[in-house]
């Protein structure tokens, strides 16, 4: 089966202004980001590979995600379907991929199992989920996704991840490589077997490829553009050079690549004291064909010990820091990466981290950025004369340029007594182990900061500090994992991994413990691929929320490199099954039995909203076209034909952001408007099989879908805007009797139960929660309904979708947090702890648009007449300029389909403008000022109108859907002023109009800005002008009347004239004739020529003259 791989609708076209950075194939519904293979209860999973558009239907190719340009493969086909519902005059593009999907199972033919499928009606659906890119400033920020129905194609012979490598390129022989160095083949079992593992970092959610070094001795890399599903070996082109001088420290040289960090077009290495960056091609970068040709080194004169990575974009950028030692010692180098551009910054700007805090030497540890809050956390060393080395948490502000000594971290390591966690409060014992810090880590969306080393500390507000005790303080962390949703992995220096659930006190070891070996006795058992007695872990991270382990096995001599996923749930379970049993007897036989630690029994989530309105995903649905053939199974034809109709329903989605809204919100409107009423014509070919092509496309399978279901899980993210609320309810069921009655003063007895549930905020200013409780006693269970609300504090305003502010909720039920389990057919499930990003502000996708079609029912029936102009253009309808203009607009949902009127209010202003489309300019701020202010004195006013009320300064109209309507005025310095007229109809203009309501709309975070074209006809001539024409109209007319008079009287003499001209000519030409003649006729007597002259003459004159009067003709007779 077969679906297009899919790219942002190009050119000739607008292009659709996502950045595709994966493609999700599923048979369930499936979130961004991410597709695995996914099995299910018969051990059957889903297979995919990536197939160029010439080899669609081969068996055993795969293609690299190389090509970024749709290709114009289709449009001949689509010439054909001359009796089909779409336009064939219109442009129509294809992709150069396609989605191979294989349906395999043990010991079966996966050829037999689709076919299978097929003729039984499996119907896999295909989710393409589109991430924004990080420059929002040229991108536009939107949640897409577009769901397709594979296509059953007859070969010729889970949830995945597929990215775009922007980091290849064709050579001569049209073969694909590396642009950043050479792949190599032979994976040596040296470059891993013993080596320590390392973190692998890169921007989360945006990073398309993936590069992990490390490898002692070499400077070879590991790259992935399927999160490690597969991967390459690339010996990196860089110089491999040493510069070193009196004030970098020399500490030997070696090839090894140590530090990696991946953006969303850039990678970066270190290599010993030298960071270079590689840009790859990518159509989202502002130069969209450029990448960089060779590794780029920078900050060439600084000796750099350390690269620390910023998981999260912000404003736009990416970013980056260098910790250097050396002469800038105390400094931190601040990267941004935008559109592929990098470049640095020293911070601080003028003193010193270390001359800030009175220090005479120190050095910068670790560095963590806080975006959001433009906030940088230094973990300092210093030292005080022949004192110890002490170690201080300091804040940076990377805007004000202001540093704050946050926490002096304590010297020793506290002693908990047998405690779980200690809060430091400076009045605790200590032990005589020192503290050796190396690194800081902050969750933007719960504001959690850990501080970790041979201890860990965990804080909320950065001032107070709670130990964390389960972590021993033999260990020491190399470093942490981060799932940025409520987990942590920890590794540390002897390669052990622990586990934490944010919020809580207890850290769990995973390995090595007595889950992990019932779980690897279990799995060599199985003879599992993935697991092997001799292993080298190479790095630990987060995907999808779930922990994976990148392991080097060595079987027989053989070495393989393999992804795996970390079975934490099952780890923790055998775990405590292992530790607490009881064994009793029944009878004559010892019972087995297994204490379970969980407070509840089963827990549900109920009356979840839908989730669209609060995700903020919108999604298409595009289902193949029906194939004429009694197989069902599609050709080559048919396929292209499909990834021609989601192309455009791809650049209707691009073009549907257009100022004038249309009558029907949705954007595939206008693909289907001109043909709906024909739709059973179309039916009917079809079902008699006469349909053009051999292919039928039915209209209804290429829709927006507003109204998903809820999963029944609390959704991936929350975008809350002003005063907005989320509510649903979680139903437990308690272990046991858990209930009690409680007498409370004035009230009757009160029934409460043992299981409870706390609601953390991140933010508690700016958001709040209730919880209201429901005791089911019948039922032995509590229903908890939680209700989210923004405060409305915390935000002003801003652009949809831009500059969000992020905080976080967490349910936890207490006392569950690592002991409780749900069992399902994907495995176990851990339950009790929910976590949700909340986003705060003006969501995506809502934007404000003009009510055409309002404006212009309402302005007809205001001024009684509605007259357009000569030329109509039906996308931008005339206005008359002596009517009153009343305009109305529309705040539009293009998630869950919304659209009514604009009820807040705005300020309208004229920006620009011309008499023409070609001449049209935008105004400077102080022509905006005087063309569009209530307070102008020097006569440009454009308009104006009887609203009284203003802004602040009183320099604009504040405007709402009630005002009273707009005049023009178009005074004498105006530019709309005394238009000369493009013929003999009177004036137009075109007004360029800018409708914001940012601080005078009090009703949403919104910032909607709304800049569109008014076209204005019938403007009026300036007294001058309109003088001018009178008088040279009135001269016109007089003269013409002159002419006419004249020529009445002139004209008998005229004809009389000409009359005696004509009658000379005539006889002008008659004595010619005649001595013409007598010459020719000498030979003839006199009287016969005087005869013959007579009667000449006379028939002559009688032929010639016959108006002549009688008279006239006997006087000629007698001479």
């Amino acid at each position: 089966m077969c679906g297009p791989a899919m790219f942002p609708a190009g050119p000739p076209w607008p292009r659709v202004r996502v950045v595709q950075v994966l493609w999700a194939l599923l048979a369930v519904l499936l979130a961004s980001w991410r597709l695995w293979a996914i099995k299910d209860f018969q051990e059957c999973t889903w297979q995919v590979v990536l197939n160029e558009f010439k080899r669609v239907g081969e068996s055993g190719v795969s293609d690299s995600f190389f090509e970024q340009e749709p290709v114009d493969t289709v449009s001949s086909l689509f010439h054909m379907l001359v009796d089909s519902p779409i336009d064939p005059s219109e442009k129509y593009l294809g992709f150069p991929y396609y989605l191979k999907i294989n349906y395999s199972c043990e010991e079966k033919p996966s050829e037999d199992l689709v076919r299978m499928g097929h003729l039984t009606g499996l119907k896999p659906l295909v989710l393409v989920t589109f991430q924004s890119p990080v420059n929002f400033y040229r991108w536009k920020i939107e949640q897409l996704q577009i769901q397709m129905e594979a296509a059953p194609f007859r070969s010729k012979d889970k949830r995945f991840q597929m990215n775009i490598n922007g980091f290849l390129k064709r050579d001569r022989d049209n073969n694909i490589q590396f642009t950043v160095g050479e792949e190599l083949f032979n994976l040596m079992p040296q470059y891993f077997v013993g080596v320590s593992s390392r973190p692998l970092w890169h921007t989360v959610d945006q990073s398309p490829v993936l590069i992990l070094g490390g490898i002692p001795n070499e400077k070879y890399v590991l790259m992935t553009d399927t999160s490690f599903k597969d991967f390459s070996l690339v010996e990196l082109s860089i110089d491999s050079c040493w510069v070193g001088s009196f004030y970098c420290p020399h500490s030997g040289f070696t090839a090894t690549i140590y530090d990696t960090i991946a953006t969303e077009s850039t990678l970066f290495i270190r290599q010993n004291q030298l960071v270079y960056y590689f840009t790859g091609t990518y159509t989202t970068l502002y130069e969209r064909n450029r990448g960089s040709g060779s590794w780029i080194r920078v900050l060439a004169s600084e000796c750099i010990k350390k690269l620390c990575p910023v998981y999260f974009h912000s404003n736009g950028s990416e970013y980056i820091m260098a910790l250097t030692t050396g002469k800038h010692e105390g400094y931190v180098h601040f990267g941004t990466i935008r559109d592929g551009q990098v470049s640095f910054e020293m911070l601080p700007r003028q003193w010193s981290v270390c001359e800030q805090i009175g220090v005479t030497t120190c050095s910068i540890i670790w560095s963590e950025y806080i975006a959001g809050e433009y906030t940088l956390l230094l973990l300092v060393e210093s030292g005080y004369g022949n004192a110890s080395k002490r170690f201080q948490v300091v804040s940076y502000n990377t805007a004000s340029d202001d540093l704050e000594l946050l926490y002096h971290i304590p010297e020793f390591i506290p002693e908990a007594r047998g405690l779980e966690f200690l809060m430091i409060l400076g009045t605790e014992s200590y032990t005589s182990t020192a503290m050796a810090p190396k690194g800081i880590f902050c969750n933007p969306y719960n504001n959690l900061i850990f501080i970790w080393g041979n201890f860990l500390l965990q804080s909320s507000n950065k001032e107070n500090f709670i130990y964390l005790a389960d972590f021993p303080k033999e260990l020491s962390i190399k470093y942490m994992a981060r799932s940025f949703r409520g987990a942590v992995a920890i590794v540390t220096e002897t390669e052990e991994i622990w586990y934490l659930l944010e919020g809580s006190y207890r850290v769990y070891q995973l390995f090595p413990s007595k889950g992990w070996q019932v779980h690897i006795s279990l799995k060599l058992m199985q003879q599992s691929s993935l697991y092997a007695s001799n292993e080298t872990m190479l790095t630990l991270f987060y995907e999808d929320s779930k922990l994976y382990q990148l392991v080097y096995l060595m079987n027989n001599q053989k070495g393989q490199l393999v992804k795996r996923l970390v079975p934490v749930e099952q780890l923790l379970m055998y775990q405590q099954h292992t530790s607490h049993y009881d064994l009793e007897r029944k009878g004559g036989y010892l019972m087995l039995s297994f204490i379970d630690f969980c407070p509840f029994s089963v827990m549900r989530l109920r009356s979840l909203p839908s989730p669209q309105r609060y995700t903020r995903q919108e999604r298409y649905r595009a289902r193949p076209p029906r194939v004429l053939e009694r197989s069902g199974f599609h050709n080559e034809n048919s396929l292209a034909i499909y990834q021609g109709l989601v192309y455009y329903l791809l650049w209707l989605h691009s073009v549907y952001d257009k100022p004038y809204a249309d009558p029907v919100h949705d954007p595939t409107w206008r693909w289907w408007a001109n043909n709906k009423q024909d739709q059973d014509y179309y039916f009917f070919l079809a079902s008699n099989w006469r349909s053009a092509g051999g292919v039928s496309i039915e209209m209804d399978s290429y829709e927006k879908i507003y109204n998903l279901e809820s999963a029944y899980e609390l959704p991936e993210r929350i975008f809350l805007d002003k005063g907005t609320e989320y509510s649903f309810a979680i139903f437990l069921s308690a272990q046991g009797h858990s209930f009690r009655t409680q007498s409370e003063l004035g009230t009757a007895f009160q029934l409460h139960s043992q299981v409870d549930v706390g609601v953390v905020l991140a933010d508690p200013g700016c958001i709040e929660a209730s919880v209201k409780q429901e005791v089911l006693i019948n039922r032995n269970s509590v229903l908890f309904s939680i209700t989210l609300k923004d405060k409305k504090l915390c935000y002003d305003q801003g652009i949809s979708g831009h500059h969000l502010m992020e905080t976080s909720m967490t349910v936890n039920v207490v006392g569950s947090s690592g002991l409780c389990f749900q069992e399902t057919h994907l495995g176990p499930h851990m339950q009790g702890n929910l976590m949700v990003p909340v986003f705060i502000g003006c969501p995506p996708g809502k934007r404000l648009a003009f009510d055409i079609t309002y404006t212009l029912e309402y302005s007809r029936l205001k001024n009684k007449h509605y007259f357009d102009c000569v030329n109509v253009n039906p996308e931008m309808p005339c206005f008359l300029f002596r009517d009153i203009f009343y305009p109305f607009f529309l705040i539009q949902d293009l998630v869950t389909g919304d659209s009514g009127s604009f009820q807040g209010s705005y300020v309208l202003l004229v920006v620009g403008g011309g008499p023409t489309l070609d001449s049209l300019k935008d105004y400077s701020e102080d022509e905006i000022y005087r063309f569009n202010s209530p307070l102008d004195k020097t006569n440009s006013l454009i308009w104006t109108t009887r609203t009284t009320r203003t802004t602040k300064d009183s320099a604009f109209h504040i405007m709402s859907h009630e005002s009273p309507g707009i005049e023009w005025l178009c005074l004498e310095n105006a530019p709309c002023y005394d238009n000369v007229p493009q013929g003999i109809f009177a004036p137009e203009f075109f007004f360029k109009v800018l409708v914001s309501n940012r601080g005078v709309d009090t009703s949403t975070y919104c910032n909607y800005q709304l800049t569109f074209l008014l076209h204005i006809h019938g403007l009026p001539l300036s007294p001058k002008r309109a003088l001018f024409i009178i008088m040279v109209s009135a001269s016109v007319f007089v003269g013409l009347v002159i002419f006419y008079i004249a020529f009445c009287l002139l004209w008998p003499l005229v004809v009389k004239g000409c009359t005696m001209i004509r009658w000379k000519i005539n006889n002008l030409i008659a004595s010619e004739s005649y001595y013409t003649y007598a010459s020719i006729s000498g030979i003839s007597s006199m009287p016969s020529l005087r005869h013959s002259r007579m009667g000449s003459m006379f028939s002559s004159r009688m032929t010639e003259d016959r108006a002549e009067p009688k008279e006239a003709v006997e006087r000629q007779l007698m001479t």
